[in-house]
Parts: C-alpha cells; structure tokens; sequence
C-alpha cells in the first residue's frame, strides 16, 4: 500500500508561507499489526493554526519537522482491521495529516456518527472549529440577553457558531467579515443583527455605526489592524475571548504602525476588561453538551453552517494559503475520496 502525501519541504521564509514550502510524495506503508487499522483518508480539515506548525521554535503546539507529513485532522473509513473495536468500513475521525492512507493503533480513534450529519461536518460545524466557537463563547464570551457581541472573521467555520451561539443566547451580534456576499450571508442567512465588511475604506466608522451602544463581548479570529478599531469601542466590564491571529503572522517580525499597547492597558484598566486567550484544550470538557447543542440546534434550524469544498490532495497548498487571503467561504475542507 502506497500513500500519497504532503510534508513540509521547507521552513516560511520572511514573505512568509508559499507552496514551494510544500512537496507532495509517495511513501510505502506497513501492513497493520496487531490492534492497528489501515485508514483511507476521506476528507481534510484545513485550518489556521496550521501555519504557526511550519515554523520552528516556541509554540502552543511542537514545530512540524522538515520532511514531515502536514499536521490536521481528518474523516476516515477503515480500509483493514486488525483491531476487534474498528471493523472495516467503520468512519473514524483521526489526526493522519495530509495524505491519503495511514496505518495507526484503532485506540484512540473515535468514530463519526452517519446520523448526526454529513460526515464532513465532523471536521467542522460538529468537530473541532464548532467546538472552539460554542466552548470558547460561552465560557470566555459569556454572552447574556440584550448584549453586543462582535466576533471576527464571522463567516468562518469557528467565527459562525460563535456568533450563533450568542444569537441564540438573546444577544446582539455584530459579525465582521470579507466582502458583500460574506456579510450578506451573516445577516440574511446566520441572523446577525448586522455585518461590517473589513476591506471598507473607514473600518473604525463601520463598527461605529454597527454597534452604537459599545461593545460587550469581542470574539477575536485575527488580531492585527480590527483588533485596534474595536479597542475604542470596548464597555466596561467587557470580556474578549482571543481564539486566533489570522490576519497576523505571528511568527514574522511586527508590521511598523502605531502603538496600539498603551492605548490597549489603559482601557484594560480604565474600563475594567477581561481579555482571555484560549486553545481547543481548555474546552475539552464541554465536548458533551457541545455536541447535544449544536446537533438540536442543526436540526431545529436555529444554527446554520457552510462548507468549502475543494477536491485532490494536490489542492491543499493553495487552499490552505488561501485562507490568510479570505478566499475560502465556510470551513474549508478537502475531500480525498469517496
């Protein structure tokens, strides 16, 4: 057995990530021993955090090595079992990478449930990005009726169900994101009370006008130049809930630009701010109502999701650098095989 692949060939260099920094390659695989399965790799989570793996040195997460399978998650169908907890045909979610078979230990692999939706959406609305937005809104955010919540990079696979879950929750959510049809999409289909697009010529009078009573829960995808424009507009006793820096690149030297820090740690004093920054495994214990909320409130309409599909392993490079330039529209994902 064969499986095709794609590791990190090269570190970023300072324009930052390319795909010369990626080679796509073949590589035998054992056959599965005893308690192992052999998995075909049926769809491929792309994701931010991503980036930050193919540099070296301090991270939240070990650096990816040169020569090294791209991390990310993945849906899986078992192809061969040696292992009487995953027989073949079984639909698993696994960490495999980015390539097309993988042989590993069936312990540990958890199984997707057909019933509860596309399996797709196990890599999304119902896996790990839904989780951080439903986790990290209601334990960081901690939205209550009649406030205004703004979250960032809103249309994205994290960013839509946090700005759901406020919604549902009684507040008012004030979604930012990349041109007409994502902010269309926000009010029109999402329910947001109103969407700012970041690419207008005066951000600063766009999140003005969207939130004339201040701001009470910022939900933070991307750092960088919005953050600053939603600093003026903070309450007091506001929290915000730092999930990501997609805009930000945080491993290339800072942009010059004006110094936001001092404006920044007197508001945090002034007005009393709560600024939280969190990973996926602060909320691992909210895995049970996460999924028994999101799953009744996909079927009773309440919380809509939107997939981006691209097909082939070849596509994943582009793909995936394409969402630092917004070019994705849902949770970006590929699908490898039937």
């Amino acid at each position: 057995m064969i499986t095709r692949r794609i590791v990190l060939a090269s570190r970023p260099g300072p324009e930052g990530p390319t795909e010369d920094n990626f080679a796509l390659t073949e590589a035998p695989l054992p056959e599965p021993a005893d308690g192992e399965v052999l998995l075909e790799t049926q769809y491929l989570s792309l994701d931010p955090y991503m980036r930050a793996r193919m540099y070296e040195g301090a991270n939240y997460a070990a650096a990816t090595a040169l020569g090294e399978v791209m991390p990310g998650g993945t849906v899986s169908r078992v192809v061969r079992s040696r292992s009487a907890r995953l027989p073949e045909g079984r639909i698993v979610t696994s960490r495999n990478g980015w390539q097309t078979h993988h042989v590993c230990p069936a312990e540990g692999l958890e199984t997707v449930d057909p019933a509860l939706g596309p399996v797709s959406t196990a890599l999304g609305v119902l896996g790990l990005p839904g989780h951080t937005g439903y986790g990290g809104m209601i334990r960081y955010g901690r939205p209550q009726p009649g406030e205004t919540v703004l979250v960032s990079a809103a249309s994205g696979a994290v960013g839509s169900v946090a700005g759901q879950v406020a919604r549902i929750r009684g507040a008012r959510v004030v979604g930012i994101a990349g041109g007409p049809e994502k902010c269309r999409y926000l009010t029109e289909e999402l329910g947001f009370a109103a969407a700012v697009d970041h690419k207008a010529p005066d951000l600063p009078e766009a999140l003005r006008a969207a939130c004339p009573d201040g701001i009470d829960v910022y939900f933070d995808n991307v750092g960088g130049d919005i953050f600053a424009a939603v600093i003026p507009l903070l309450n007091a006793r506001a929290r915000v809930a730092v999930c990501g820096t997609i805009a930000v690149d945080r491993n290339q030297p800072a942009k010059p630009g004006i110094d936001r820090l001092q404006e920044l740690h007197s508001a945090i004093l002034i007005k009393q701010l709560t600024l939280q920054g969190f990973l996926f495994d602060m909320l691992g214990d909210m895995q049970e109502e996460f999924r028994r909320d999101v799953s009744a409130w996909i079927r009773s309409g309440e919380l809509k999701y939107r997939e981006h599909m691209v097909e082939g392993i070849e596509a994943a490079p582009r793909a995936f650098l394409g969402l630092f330039r917004g070019e994705n529209f849902g949770k970006l994902i590929v699908h490898m095989s039937g």
